[in-house]
């Protein structure tokens, strides 16, 4: 009785965790080898047709680098506007409290109120980013409708809604870092770039490693965004791979197609995750 009674305490978990999400993906792998209306209960099975028809589909190759673009810049401009951020607020005064809440507040905010938001902000005629650049002589720039900027604006978006959280888990690590390593810094009158960079960045590596590896993932699954304010558009330049697939499996019916992205997704994901730990763990200090 001992022995099963640690098995059916963690049962309950263990049964949401594999209906919820090991059955789900092992189901879009089985859809992913056949084709399927949504409406008709036959599959007809195709092989790797699915695969074969999103490799050779440049609408396909491009959302792959639409996807790619859209995570490096959101992931860059997440982690280190947020360590600076951080590095900033790491104070203990009145104001640098107010402040902590203020930048938190965006990211406890619905992206569906963000992306409304967001999109009266910079359209083109009457928002208000380009009411302000107007006092700099800069004439009005169509942010969400130029394929050029479109995709880097929605970055932008996202980079904002996460500041807060990542600057907030970094000002956590900074406050962890034991003050006596500043202190005998200061006394060999170590210069404080030399010290953030030798000191501050190594000591808080296991934060930045995490929020490097969530913001990854979170930038690879951005839907809200794209589907309220650019539905993919313009000419495709915004479209990414969770949108994709939602097009194809929602609006287009075709399931199978839509599950072999799906799969392209996950082993996207899971190669990059591996790799990731593999060669970026080595540069994490563990104290």
């Amino acid at each position: 009785m001992k022995k099963i009674r640690p098995y059916g305490m963690v049962a309950p978990a263990l049964i949401i965790f594999l209906v919820f999400s090991i059955y789900p993906i092992g189901y879009m792998i089985y859809l992913s080898f056949h084709n399927w209306d949504l409406i008709n209960p036959v599959k007809q099975f195709v092989g790797m047709n699915n695969f074969k028809d999103l490799i050779n589909d440049a609408l396909f190759l491009q959302v792959i680098r639409n996807s790619i673009v859209y995570m490096i810049v959101t992931v860059l401009g997440s982690i280190i506007l947020g360590t600076l951020l951080a590095v900033f607020l790491n104070k203990d005064t009145r104001i640098s409290r107010i402040l902590q809440s203020v930048t938190f507040a965006p990211y406890v905010i619905s992206m569906v109120s963000v992306a409304f938001i967001w999109q009266w902000i910079m359209d083109a005629d009457y928002g208000l980013l380009n009411y302000f650049l107007n006092f700099f002589g800069i004439s009005n720039i169509d942010w969400l409708n130029n394929t050029s900027i479109a995709i880097f604006s929605l970055a932008v978006i996202s980079i904002w809604k996460s500041l807060g959280y990542n600057a907030l888990i970094i000002l956590a690590a900074l406050k962890s870092v034991p003050k006596y390593i500043y202190e005998a810094a200061q006394i060999d009158d170590t210069k404080p770039m030399k010290v953030f960079f030798k000191i501050t960045l190594p000591m808080i590596s296991p934060s930045l490693f995490f929020l490097t590896i969530m913001n990854i993932i979170s930038s690879f699954k951005v839907f809200e965004t794209i589907s309220l304010i650019t539905a993919g558009g313009p000419i495709n330049s915004t479209n990414t791979l969770v949108y994709y697939i939602y097009e194809y499996g929602f609006k287009y019916n075709k399931i199978g197609y839509a599950s072999a992205a799906g799969v392209i997704l996950f082993l996207i994901l899971g190669i990059m995750t591996i790799f990731y730990f593999k060669v970026l763990s080595r540069k994490v200090h563990y104290r």
